[in-house]
């Protein structure tokens, strides 16, 4: 007895999307992308043959894009390639065989299985539930598992970790590491490191935009001007008003830019100086020897007195306002 089934017509047929796309992909692709994935996904329950020129008229997207679409699909697993077209993979089969991949993926239920692990286990319950709404997808418990085993975090930084990203409208896979791996690159492990993270950030932070500020800069700093700032306060333990003296003392120039105000404040900084009276005081000596070789010239009648060279002050405080 053959049973068959009568096919139902295009207003009453459905296109069936499983609950891990919304948790895996929907928040980590483009949106073209995702457009393109279901659009392809709901031709091939018909078996079509469709051209990607056909794809980027009916879907009003460039040629390129959809190139691009189908490349990013395929290199996530999602599509693959065959001779005569590309087959639309089981998403479900896909994070199944990530779950269950030796020694990389671990569930929540395995986690809380060693007591080593049952603080670990409840920092990954309160991510799920602050930034997931209780619905985390699987494969972020082994992601969250080799982040603690990469960077060394203890539970309370990997919960901040979250929160950070997710505060910014950005908790993905991609920033979060990106983060992470900027944590880790300034030792922080523990949430008193991270702490002190903070108060150093605040603190330069107070820094750019006061010195941009007396600048007269109407932007934002670059990285390398930023760079030079920390030098000079974490490298160099200068404070504002020893810099200040710098950016005060350089009114004089057109443009005083960052690699001038850099020369100025390494110069100090390898002559030993640590405050404000030390450079003042030098400063002080120094324009009273540009004093007693204007009166030398003078008494002499020679103007292009010779004059002594001292570590190339001439060139590096030349028109400085003293």
């Amino acid at each position: 007895m053959k049973l068959e089934q009568n096919d139902s017509p295009l207003l009453f047929s459905n296109t069936e999307l499983p609950d891990i796309f919304f948790t895996e992909y929907l928040s980590q692709s483009n949106g073209d992308y995702i457009k393109v994935y279901l659009y392809i996904l709901f031709l091939s329950k018909y078996e079509k043959d469709v051209k990607i020129n056909d794809l980027s008229k009916k879907l009003e997207l460039d040629f390129k894009i959809i190139q691009e679409a189908i490349k990013y699909w395929e290199e996530l697993g999602v599509i693959t390639k065959k001779n005569t077209g590309y087959v639309i993979n089981n998403l479900q089969e896909i994070e199944l065989h990530k779950l269950y991949k030796p020694k990389v993926a671990l569930s929540a239920d395995s986690l809380k299985q060693t007591a080593q692990n049952q603080y670990r286990a409840k920092a990954i319950e309160n991510i799920n539930n602050e930034f997931f709404q209780g619905i985390m997808s699987p494969s972020w418990y082994s992601d969250i598992d080799l982040w603690f085993k990469k960077y060394a975090f203890d539970e309370e930084v990997m919960i901040a970790l979250f929160r950070y990203c997710f505060n910014r409208s950005a908790l993905h896979r991609n920033y979060i590491q990106a983060v992470a791996d900027a944590w880790f690159k300034n030792n922080i492990k523990t949430f008193n490191d991270l702490d002190r993270y903070y108060e150093k950030q605040e603190k330069l932070n107070i820094l750019y935009k006061s010195i941009s500020k007396k600048l007269g800069y109407n932007r934002q700093l670059t990285q390398y001007e930023q760079a030079y700032i920390e030098k000079w306060s974490i490298d160099f333990e200068f404070s504002l008003d020893i810099i200040e003296i710098a950016l005060k003392k350089t009114t004089s120039k057109s443009n005083p830019n960052f690699d001038y105000l850099n020369k100025l404040l390494t110069d100090w900084h390898d002559r030993g100086f640590k405050n404000v009276a030390e450079i003042e005081s030098f400063l002080s000596q120094l324009k009273q020897k540009r004093k007693d070789i204007k009166v030398l010239e003078k008494n002499s009648g020679y103007k292009n007195y010779e004059q002594r060279k001292y570590d190339n002050l001439d060139s590096l405080y030349a028109n400085f306002n003293l």
